[in-house]
């Protein structure tokens, strides 16, 4: 397993000083944010100016792009110029990770508010429908679609997640793993997750939490909850309450030997944990330390 910093962890840093600072903290790779108007992200339209920048750096500093993280999410719409149009900004970033020498997309497993019943049916097979055929792209370019568990969307449990892989029953499109986000939601503990998900998954994000006294989850927003909905806090990875020891054991004994990807959330809750140089490099270390 190798271990790759996040840039939503690194807010206040370029693409650029990321990269360097990941190399500086001793870790191998970095997963970096796709999104227009961030500062240590790529633009959505990855102009090959901009993508040059990023190389150069990622080979001085001897980093691997792990992977890309785009925000399109309405992948299930029944409105087909909305879906085309997600599917578009995705093709770009198919080519981006083929410049970069990147293997792994994070995808949003479609859009889905909590209570949303409407045309289900419909809206997933539209998600299958857009997932076959972004994975035929991804596959011709040695790149894997990684569907995230993930609140608001089609992919929430482990369960749901492990179902749609089947369904879209495609080599290039396969699940990320975070145990953070199941525990958060309140779906599987590690062991069910792991036993239900664990052959269809090829990435991993880290991160830690403690949870809030008597606050239910909820989010209006596919990327993050607002602050008035949280029901963790977050946390450098080792001082919260997520088992990281026993989930990498129990990872490895079902083959896993991929990335490990530390979603430092700083972008998001900046007030709970320190910048990226000081939490990022003590979240390495822990991992260290178990691996």
């Amino acid at each position: 397993m190798k271990i790759a910093g996040h840039t939503m962890g690194t807010p206040e840093y370029t693409v650029l000083e990321a990269i360097k600072l990941f190399h500086d903290i001793g870790i191998e790779g970095a997963e970096i944010v796709v999104q227009d108007g961030y500062c240590s992200g790529i633009s959505c339209e990855c102009s090959k100016e901009e993508l040059a920048l990023v190389k150069k750096a990622a080979e001085e500093n001897n980093i691997e792009i792990s992977c890309l993280t785009p925000y399109n999410s309405y992948f299930n719409s029944l409105d087909d110029q909305v879906r085309t149009a997600e599917i578009d900004g995705i093709c770009k970033v198919i080519d981006a990770c083929e410049y970069l020498g990147a293997h792994f997309i994070r995808i949003y497993g479609g859009n889905l508010q909590a209570g949303d019943t409407t045309d289900l049916k419909e809206r997933r097979a539209k998600l299958v429908e857009s997932m076959r055929l972004l994975g035929e792209r991804a596959a011709e370019k040695d790149v894997t679609l990684v569907i995230e568990n993930h609140f608001n969307t089609m992919a929430l449990s482990a369960k749901d997640s492990a179902d749609l892989i089947r369904e879209i029953n495609h080599p290039a499109v396969r699940i990320l793993y975070d145990q953070a986000n199941l525990n958060f939601t309140e779906n599987e503990d590690y062991e069910e997750a792991i036993e239900i998900q664990q052959q269809y998954v090829s990435y991993m994000h880290v991160k830690d939490l403690t949870f809030k006294e008597g606050v239910a989850f909820s989010s209006s927003e596919v990327s993050h909850p607002d602050e008035s909905e949280r029901n963790v806090y977050t946390r450098i990875v080792g001082e919260g309450i997520i088992p990281w020891t026993e989930i990498l054991k129990l990872v490895k004994e079902h083959g896993y030997d991929g990335w490990l990807s530390l979603e430092y959330e700083r972008r998001w809750h900046p007030d709970d944990i320190p910048d990226a140089s000081i939490g990022m490099k003590k979240s390495a270390n822990y991992l260290k330390t178990i691996l």
